[in-house]
């Protein structure tokens, strides 16, 4: 499609594109890790001191709100249990899902933790299954692999697809098929904040010009919606007909960064805490950064008060590293700035800045710790594989306070 005033690519190829979405992701890994919270009221938080994240179906009939603080959920529904959220289960729970997904369709779209974008085009033929019955089969192979209950929904663009599943999950068997004659139905009773890529920052705008569904967007025509909302307005509008634009990628992209922080059980001024807990979740960090297979050159200490006051300090690396003790001798410097004996702390934690792909890393040659940087960085994926083997923090990481600013020690379970 072209014009004087703007261009927009549509591909020719029909596609048959699925989005599978975890049910309340957090609530449902819970109930795998325990089947007796099956059928009861669950709700997640994100801490002590945190607020809800996930809540099954039983909760929301209960009324719990999500983004309620834990302490107004308990008071208003006691009868709702309250779990601390473990990303470290989800994420893995999340794997073994895409792995599923994986090995069904060669293009799978990670695209958050509990969604995926499939292109199903030729799998029909492949499983002899019409689309309604291949997502059937996909939701009951990820049910039975995984543990997981997903909603799905298939159509012809990304864009379609996504508001299927959100339909998927008010429907008794959680699939949507929207094809060539269920389209404008799905977009006549698709609110207007509901659409990817709108929501609610873009909805009032479009409502004071009259636009309150799907279906009174694209009516609107090419030249009024790309003055006013430019080229991904107009992305929106011929995904939103049915026409191919964003294809389903499988290029992993590099995170723009990587943060891990956490609630203290209690509040604290004890220093030694504060760096045990630093390191806690700068091997946390510095897992995943491993894991995406790259280095960070700018690190950053994140402090936050009893009374919320955040407190952070960003410090550029001489070397772009993924391994945790040398980002600890930079981290803790930084945190010993910040620190006041005074002053109570709720928690500590790292964000990972500026990442380079290790494949295009090159060795310094006038560097003289390129042998023991190389010892570091396969010692960095040994406890990788450990982890992997035994679980998380089988082995963990310390410091002892010596004539250098920091040694660290290998604290192993059980001895």
């Amino acid at each position: 499609m072209q014009s004087k005033n703007h261009t927009i690519l549509l591909m020719s190829e029909q596609k048959y594109i699925a989005l599978v979405d975890c049910d309340s992701f957090f609530v449902s890994c819970e109930r795998k890790l325990n089947p007796e919270l099956e059928g009861k009221a669950v709700s997640v938080v994100s801490g002590d001191r945190g607020c809800v994240i996930s809540r099954s179906r039983e909760a929301k009939e209960m009324g719990v709100p999500m983004g309620q603080p834990l302490f107004m959920a308990r008071e208003q529904f006691p009868k709702c249990i309250y779990i601390n959220a473990n990303h470290y289960n989800y994420a893995t729970i999340s794997q073994e899902v895409m792995s599923v997904l994986k090995e069904l369709s060669p293009c799978v779209e990670v695209y958050s933790i509990d969604e995926a974008f499939v292109d199903l085009t030729g799998l029909s033929k492949l499983y002899k299954k019409n689309y309604y019955d291949l997502a059937k089969y996909i939701r009951e192979l990820i049910l039975e692999k995984a543990g997981i209950p997903v909603s799905i929904g298939v159509s012809r663009t990304k864009s379609l697809a996504k508001l299927a599943s959100d339909k998927a999950k008010n429907y008794p068997d959680h699939i949507c098929i929207a094809g060539k004659q269920g389209i404008t139905r799905l977009l006549k009773t698709t609110e207007i904040d509901e659409i990817w890529g709108i929501g609610r920052r873009l909805a009032p705008k479009l409502r004071g010009h009259g636009i309150y569904t799907a279906y009174d967007y694209v009516q609107k025509n090419d030249i009024w919606l790309k003055s006013r909302f430019g080229k991904n307005g107009l992305e929106v509008k011929y995904e939103l007909l049915g026409n191919l634009i964003n294809k389903v990628s499988t290029e992993i992209s590099l995170p723009k960064s990587i943060s891990d922080t956490k609630s203290f059980p209690e509040f604290t001024s004890d220093l030694t805490y504060l760096k045990n807990e630093l390191m806690t979740h700068i091997h946390a960090a510095c897992r995943k950064l491993r894991k995406a297979d790259c280095k960070c050159a700018t690190i950053g200490v994140i402090l936050k008060t009893k009374d919320f006051q955040t407190l952070f300090s960003k410090v550029d690396l001489k070397l772009s590293t993924n391994f945790e003790f040398e980002i600890s001798e930079a981290a803790f410097p930084e945190l010993e700035k910040m620190y006041n004996p005074k002053i109570l702390y709720r928690s500590v934690g790292i964000l990972l800045d500026n990442f380079n792909p290790c494949s295009n890393e090159q060795l310094e040659l006038f560097v003289p710790d390129n042998e023991r940087r190389e010892k570091n960085e396969n010692l960095g994926k040994s406890l990788d594989k450990l982890e992997a083997k035994f679980g998380r923090n089988i082995v963990k990481t310390g410091f002892t306070h010596k004539e250098i600013p920091y040694k660290q020690d290998f604290l192993t379970k059980g001895g």
